[in-house]
């Protein structure tokens, strides 16, 4: 229980409605309690003596009871239903709040579709569990301890049922939910696997189409689903053995009480409306058992789901972050140094991606990287922001580690245009003042002229103001790169990073691109990622990579002269010098 009780912080912002709840499930315990001891009243003094005004006085008392002990079940309905979900609401911003806070390492470990379930589903048990907590727990230990002891008030006797089934009723609880609280475990894991799976497959549903594999998938949900059904099935199974074992003692309850009875009635003139009294109490109480145990297999799911909300409000971000001395920057001129820099995807350190990467790229430089695929470019220029951080060596701007910094007042300096461009569910206006929201549209119209994007935008139907379908599926792979670079440029940073971000744009439109921003009077640090050597030509600095190190490193001119790999790549794209498909 130590999970959820240290969710419970998130209560206390409505802790008096978590008051309220309970104290009035008070007040309709009582009068529910009181409900059995009329209707003796009406079968002993009423029926027994003809006493039809005693009766009709005695109904009426149980109509107003049974009315007020309405008002305050909805009451407490209301009030438990204002704290849950309160807090619920709470505890999702939060998981939403340490989301954005995690690095990307963290995000490379926890699966998008685990992340999905605990944010929903998890929370959902939480919220559902804390409301049952505020009208069950009160009700049923007062209920139960009530019926036990108005039965006893009742006939002495009658109440030995209680001390001789309870004990029983409490064994067999117990075993049925210590089988149940694992199998709940293994069924929020069966959740995840399919919102796993449903999310990739909403993700990447055109790839699927387009290599006709929607029957492929359609098994593979399928058998992520079966699972879940098993493990449902398996635990609603097991937990539902709770109710026939009710039932049956209260069966055999109903029967022991009416063969005592009958000995009594015989023997002291024990009347039939305490007999009736003793099996409505005992109903009741069995009721009120089922009641918890019904609870303590939601709390036992809950428990499961708090294990894994805590475990998400409880990773820390895999960056360490800077001394509370750190050294503080204001502006960077954009200087930026790799010392014997290595890096592993790995904790452990194996198989680094990049391995003692050493150079300089001097203020308003454009440094250029290329290599094959998987070379280590895309991961170097993510060490520049600290996406993630070297495992050796170190990465320095303006002769500061990027670790000495800030995240937010480091990323403020850096603008990056990902390789993978990602667009949001708005419009176009608000995807490109995404790091500026109060920019003017003027800025907005020159960046979006420097990514060559202005002539596509204003043929829109709305122009800025259209909305781009999800993941920007109205737009082409082009003008999503060209929105993306727009992006990348309003903020004026210090360094700008294209991470192959211009792989969807013709060559023609691309050197528009280059051409603008060599323009640009403001000159940036730029680091280019690329695959065509049409976007490193111009570039002051190229650093060639090759399987993770650095093989080259010059100017266009001095690599076609003293690195290989640079030369074949040129010649495999250049024909007699010219470059193919250049548009020229």
């Amino acid at each position: 229980m130590y999970a959820l009780y240290k969710l419970l912080r998130f209560l206390k912002p409505h802790w008096v409605f978590a008051v309220i709840a309970p104290l009035l499930m008070v007040g309709e315990v009582l009068l529910d309690l009181m409900q059995p001891r009329l209707i003796q009243r009406i079968i002993d003094v009423g029926i027994a003596r003809s006493d039809i005004p005693a009766v009709i006085h005695t109904g009426f008392w149980m109509i107003g009871f049974m009315l007020i002990a309405g008002l305050f079940g909805a009451g407490c309905g209301y009030f438990a239903v204002r704290a849950a979900y309160g807090m619920g609401g709470d505890l999702r911003g939060a998981l939403f709040r340490k989301v954005q806070t995690l690095s990307f390492a963290n995000l490379d470990t926890l699966e998008t579709g685990a992340m999905i379930t605990r944010l929903t589903s998890d929370v959902n048990q939480v919220q559902e569990m804390v409301m049952m907590m505020m009208r069950g727990m009160v009700r049923m230990p007062l209920q139960l301890v009530g019926c036990l002891v108005m039965a006893s008030m009742t006939s002495p006797r009658l109440g030995l049922i209680f001390i001789v089934i309870l004990p029983a009723l409490l064994i067999a609880l117990v075993t049925i939910i210590r089988k149940t609280f694992p199998l709940y475990r293994q069924v929020q894991r069966a959740l995840d696997a399919v919102n796993s799976v449903l999310q990739e497959n909403l993700a990447g549903v055109r790839v699927i189409k387009a290599f006709a594999r929607s029957e492929h998938e359609s098994a593979r949900f399928a058998v992520a689903n079966n699972a879940l059904i098993k493990q449902m099935t398996t635990a609603v199974r097991m937990s539902s053995r709770t109710t026939p074992v009710m039932m049956l003692t209260l069966n055999i309850g109903v029967v022991a009480a009416l063969w005592i009875a009958e000995g009594q009635v015989q023997v002291s003139g024990m009347k039939v409306g305490e007999v009736v009294v003793f099996i409505n109490y005992l109903g009741l109480a069995v009721i009120t058992l089922t009641m918890f145990s019904n609870l303590i297999i939601q709390i036992s799911r809950a428990q499961a789901s708090a294990r894994r909300v805590v475990e998400l409000l409880e990773s820390e971000p895999a960056l360490e972050k800077p001394p509370e001395a750190s050294e503080r920057t204001t502006h960077l001129k954009g200087r930026v140094a790799f010392e014997n820099v290595s890096f592993s995807y790995y904790p452990t350190g194996q198989d680094p991606v990049l391995k003692n990467i050493s150079f300089v790229a001097e203020p308003g430089e454009t440094v250029a990287l290329l290599g094959a695929t998987g070379s280590g470019k895309s991961t170097l220029v993510q060490l520049i922001p600290r996406f993630y951080d070297a495992c050796q060596g170190r990465v320095l701007l303006d002769d500061v580690d990027v670790r000495d910094i800030p995240e937010v007042e480091l990323r403020a300096h850096i603008s990056i245009a990902l390789q993978e461009t990602v667009l949001f569910s708005t419009t176009i206006r608000n995807n490109i003042s995404l790091g500026v929201p109060e920019a003017p549209m003027e800025k907005l119209q020159e960046v979006a002229h420097a990514a060559q994007a202005a002539e596509f935008i204003n043929h829109l139907p709305d122009g800025y103001e259209t909305v781009v379908g999800q993941r920007g599926v109205n737009l082409s792979g082009g003008q999503k790169q060209r929105l993306a670079i727009a992006r990348a440029l309003l903020p004026q940073p210090s360094i700008l990073i294209f991470d192959d971000s211009t792989s969807a744009v013709d060559v023609r439109t691309e050197a528009h691109i280059q051409r603008a921003l060599e323009d640009n009077d403001r000159r940036q640090t730029r680091f280019i990622v690329a695959q065509r050597i049409s976007s490193v030509l111009t570039a002051d600095k190229i650093i060639v990579l090759d399987d993770g190190e650095i093989i080259g490193q010059g100017n266009h001119a001095q690599l076609l002269e003293s690195c290989a790999v640079y030369r074949e790549i040129y010649d495999s794209q250049t024909e007699n010098g010219v470059l193919i498909h250049s548009g020229h």
